[in-house]
């Protein structure tokens, strides 16, 4: 389903009428949301069907203990961000996995995919129509929070949440360090951390660090395949209006048609453009970044995570490195 190969038969565990009514539905959910083109809801499956072998999943849950069958299940509320394809599908896996129950509030820009494909995956387990819950209405008798969010709702599930046992995410960016002697195939992959889901996740390279009197000429001229990303309208909407808004106020920018890019300190650049800032010494820059760890979700770089993985998360990659896992198998 993730490659678009057509039904290929009962041995699936589904119907080929089940089949096409859930490839129907990667096709036209982008009229729900318009980020969620048919290739970003696609590569998002095939990243969870990767993800997701035998030798993973014993690999990410052996290190932890966990409840007897007899043992009392906690009902985790889970608050799902919008931002990307099935976004909240780790913590869902997470709660399940731990031997517990997950009531599912799901972002409206991300409320047809999971309900859909969990449906699809209660045909071969039984166990998930009575351990996972997708509800719209206000969550109630629950017994902990893993919520996700802006900085903004973090505020508000703060408010309404912190007595319970929580683990809150706000909002974070990822950065690439650059040395100056990447090969032309490493600068490409780089574009995929950069351009992946137009940008939108927070493993999505927002920020650039450079050495001194760094020559751009090789990034564009790797990065040049991605441009058909202009063409999407809401892309090519923040493209404008933050070219427009930049030039009116005589900021200097960096363009090549379809990504601006400007100097400047901060992390989070906005859609359709990357800011970028230079450096001396990088261990000087390495520990100016350490203090800045609680807004960065990876590093990409030769000396970090490879370029191009950003987006290829293992199980035991948690977000904002905080371990889900431990956290509910220490739910008593």
């Amino acid at each position: 389903m993730a490659e678009n190969k057509g039904w290929q038969g009962f041995h699936t565990g589904i119907t080929e009428h089940e089949f096409n009514a859930f490839d129907n539905l990667i096709k036209t959910v982008f009229h729900h949301n318009g980020w969620f083109i048919e290739q970003n809801v696609r590569e998002a499956l095939e990243a969870w069907a990767d993800a997701l072998t035998n030798e993973n999943i014993h690999r990410w849950l052996a290190p932890y203990s966990f409840k007897s069958e007899k043992a009392v299940r906690k009902k985790i509320a889970v608050i799902g961000a919008g931002n990307i394809p099935m976004v909240a599908m780790h913590d869902i896996l997470c709660v399940y996995a731990s031997g517990n129950d997950a009531l599912v509030k799901l972002s409206r820009d991300d409320d047809k995919l999971l309900p859909a494909l969990f449906s699809l995956l209660q045909k071969s387990d039984d166990a998930l129509d009575s351990h996972i819950e997708f509800t719209d209405s206000k969550l109630e008798n629950f017994d902990a929070v893993i919520a996700t969010g802006s900085n903004n709702s973090a505020q508000y599930f703060n408010y309404y949440f912190g007595k319970y046992p929580h683990i809150i995410r706000k909002n974070r960016n990822s950065i690439a360090i650059l040395d100056g002697n990447e090969t032309s195939e490493e600068l490409k992959k780089l574009g995929n951390d950069i351009f992946d889901y137009f940008g939108l996740g927070c493993r999505n390279v927002t920020k650039l660090y450079v050495p001194e009197d760094y020559r751009f000429d090789s990034f564009f001229e790797a990065i040049y395949d991605f441009n058909p990303i202009v063409h999407h309208n809401k892309y090519a909407n923040n493209y404008d209006y933050n070219k427009a808004i930049w030039l009116l106020n005589r900021q200097k920018l960096l363009d090549n048609g379809f990504l601006l890019l400007k100097e400047e300190t901060a992390l989070t650049s906005p859609t359709a453009t990357l800011y970028w800032q230079s450096y001396k010494d990088e261990r000087e820059l390495r520990n100016h970044l350490a203090t800045k760890e609680i807004e960065i979700q990876c590093k990409v770089g030769r000396l970090d995570m490879a370029f191009g993985s950003t987006q290829c998360p293992m199980l035991w990659d948690y977000a904002d490195g905080v371990d889900t896992m431990m956290f509910l198998s220490s739910l008593s």
